[in-house]
């Protein structure tokens, strides 16, 4: 096994839930943050031992690709469809414990993405060959913040959107998550 093998995370043997259940496709995106934040764990003490070699490069340039690109695709899937289709499920009832955890997990998406920038600007450099120390607190807390966001969104967003959003409602969901994407419908 390659020393990239041991940094980056392995591929996934089994097919990816698909935009017709964008609930379980949010869930396998989590699944994917889980994998980045691992390889981040395992960089520092690759970093340490082999500086900026061609593993760690490689390692860094796929972190930074799926923090770059799937995770704020991610956050907008929660934050201009999920989020908006739950409030408006709950349309004249009293929705204040759902308004109040969907702001707070947008609160979270900004500290993760103000979290992420300072993470990327050390992963760019080893992208670039300079020898970089990643810090062991800036990960672990950039991966604990995402596993506090993760489980409280499985733990009671996500199972509050399958019982309360409508098969057509998930539909629509679906949809714009492929657009988003560049995906035709």
């Amino acid at each position: 096994m390659s020393r990239l093998m041991s940094i980056a995370s392995p591929g996934s043997a089994s097919p990816a839930p698909g935009f017709e259940t964008p609930l379980a496709m949010l869930m396998e995106c989590h699944r994917r943050v889980e994998d980045q934040c691992a390889t981040l764990h395992r960089l520092v003490p690759h970093l340490e031992a082999h500086g900026s070699d061609q593993a760690a490069a490689e390692a860094a340039r796929a972190v930074v690709r799926y923090f770059d690109l799937a995770a704020p695709n991610h956050h907008a899937d929660e934050e201009d469809d999920l989020f908006p289709a739950l409030l408006e499920s709950m349309a004249g009832s009293d929705a204040v414990c759902l308004r109040e955890m969907v702001d707070s997990l947008e609160r979270d998406h900004l500290t993760l993405e103000r979290q992420w920038l300072a993470l990327r600007a050390v992963l760019q450099q080893v992208i670039d060959g300079a020898q970089v120390r990643l810090e062991p607190v800036a990960v672990t807390a950039f991966s604990a913040h995402y596993a506090a966001h993760i489980a409280r969104e499985e733990g009671e967003l996500l199972p509050m959107a399958e019982r309360l959003l409508s098969a057509q409602a998930l539909e629509d969901i679906g949809r714009s998550m492929r657009r988003r994407r560049g995906e035709k419908n």
